[in-house]
């Protein structure tokens, strides 16, 4: 049971050869530059864009085989889809936008339209069943999408760049919200984003496409502290930590303290650049992992080192896991080899944060 996609398109100065899969449960969040393959990706997963060679598989059934001459046709896959702009119907309510996809696939206008008031409800827009696209904000039109493509019980659902119509505030609120709506859908999920920090928000896994190929693929913390190429490195370059915050403090699981400025109470992520962590000798001044209002230090170990270029980016464990992006020659004078012991440090005020 899950999403198994060996994709083979050939376009005009474009060959698409991907393969990937997504078990139920599981977000899979596929990133690349433009260009990359990325919608034409999305496209042949719904049946837009027939395969040319490849297959398609959900849950044991083929959807798109070109050597058996097979092709389900779009309405007929069990797949919704979120589009960046969402493409609600202007002249059609948020319930009528919802009820449309259970209506093109056949079901009785009273049961599509009452599926569509309790789809709504579940994401929290009941009360603006009547309103029309034009009459909601941004966040509410992303809402009202997702409960289209959830109403006509998918399989899979497939996510292009849901967020990227947003602005900043709206995001970070959206992106909570959403996270809460995929974690109740049990199948597969396929996010296509171009923000790391969406992926690391709402995905298990990340899977890199550039040129129409698969260059990386694994966890985000195994793609983050291996990077394949410059693009990857910089692409997935953020350190990502969550736990409570208390008057500026956010206490990680692990009981690492993390000081940033301006954070809000609650449980909050805190994103740390790798260009933001400083290392430092471990004798280079006491530490007891603590933070100070002005700065963190904590003390690690360094696990691996990567050079990419006159760049270099050094994996360090301890109480909170980084990775920090030096230059070569900070490397070479401070004597880095894996397993040497380092203090990370980090400006508070070079922490974002954002409620979880």
């Amino acid at each position: 049971m899950s999403l198994q996609a060996a994709i083979g398109v050939r376009l005009p100065g474009f060959d698409l050869d991907v393969e990937l899969h997504v078990e139920p449960g599981e977000v899979l969040a596929v990133l690349g530059p433009n260009g990359a393959g990325k919608t034409t990706l999305l496209r042949s997963i719904t049946g837009l864009t027939p395969l040319d060679r490849g297959r398609l598989v959900v849950d044991g059934t083929a959807l798109d085989d070109p050597e058996l001459d097979l092709f389900v046709p779009v309405d007929e896959r069990p797949i919704g889809m979120v589009f960046q702009s969402y493409l609600l119907f202007d002249h059609l309510s948020a319930a009528d936008n919802v009820a449309f996809g259970l209506r093109a696939r056949g079901m009785k206008k009273a049961i599509a339209n009452e599926r569509s008031i309790d789809w709504l409800g579940r994401v929290g827009l009941a009360e603006l069943a009547n309103a029309r696209p034009r009459d909601l904000s941004g966040g509410q039109a992303q809402r009202v999408a997702l409960a289209r493509a959830l109403a006509t019980e998918p399989r899979v659902l497939l996510l292009d760049e849901p967020l990227a119509a947003l602005d900043v505030q709206t995001r970070r609120e959206v992106r909570r919200d959403l996270r809460d709506h995929l974690a109740s859908f049990d199948g597969m999920r396929l996010l296509v984003t171009h923000d790391p920090i969406d992926a690391y928000a709402l995905a298990n896994r990340v899977a890199i496409l550039d040129e129409g190929r698969l260059v990386q693929s694994g966890t985000i913390a195994e793609v983050t502290a291996h990077p394949r190429s410059r693009y990857v490195a910089e692409l997935v370059g953020t350190n990502l930590v969550s736990g409570i915050v208390e008057h500026g403090t956010m206490t990680t699981d692990s009981g690492a303290r993390v000081v940033a400025a301006d954070a809000p109470d609650g449980r909050s992520f805190a994103v740390i650049r790798p260009q933001a962590v400083v290392l430092s000798s471990a004798h280079a001044g006491a530490s007891d992992g603590t933070a100070s209002s002005a700065r963190n230090t904590w003390p690690c170990t360094v696990s691996d080192i990567d050079i990419l270029g006159d760049r270099a980016r050094v994996s360090v464990v301890g109480v909170l896991p980084l990775t920090a992006e030096v230059t070569v020659e900070s490397v070479e004078s401070l004597g880095l080899r894996p397993g040497d012991d380092v203090q990370a440090t980090v400006k508070a005020t070079d922490i974002e944060t954002y409620p979880a």
